[in-house]
């Protein structure tokens, strides 16, 4: 499994409930991108538009910016693609107050590029302070371990 693209800051910011997995419509210029390793989730999410999931604010740039249509957005909204009961369950879900959907992945599955997503919820100010002090803490501790 080839990860293309991680949202490292997802797991900071939001508590993740629970995680999915889903294919990705895309076009084959944006395939190419991706593969090369060209895709950026920072800022993105997952919304339902009459009842079928859609990525929001990915960014995949042009393969080849010179070889180019006019009306390419590397910003579209991209089809994710569910089962119908995962679809249903995500719609109760989204509905729910302060719930929202993040990819946490972008990735290789079988030949096929899959979309790693979960339902999270955010984090507090202070509970991110204390991920911080924790983690600060873990690197002195192997730090002294390790001399």
């Amino acid at each position: 499994m080839e990860i293309y693209a991680e949202n490292k800051r997802a797991s900071f910011d939001y508590e993740i409930l629970q995680k999915y997995e889903a294919g990705i419509v895309l076009t084959g210029q944006e395939v190419k991108s991706i593969r090369s390793g060209r895709m950026g989730l920072f800022g993105s999410f997952v919304v339902f538009k009459k009842e079928e999931p859609y990525l929001i604010g990915a960014n995949v740039p042009a393969y080849q910016p010179n070889n180019l249509f006019s009306e390419y957005d590397p910003q579209r909204s991209r089809k994710l693609l569910l089962t119908a009961p995962e679809i249903k369950e995500l719609v109760g879900k989204s509905h729910q107050k302060s719930l929202t959907m993040v990819p946490l992945r972008v990735y290789n599955h079988n030949h096929k590029i899959k979309v790693q997503f979960a339902v999270v919820r955010g984090k507090r100010k202070s509970d991110k302070r204390e991920a911080i002090k924790r983690r600060e803490a873990e690197r002195e501790i192997a730090k002294a371990l390790k001399s």
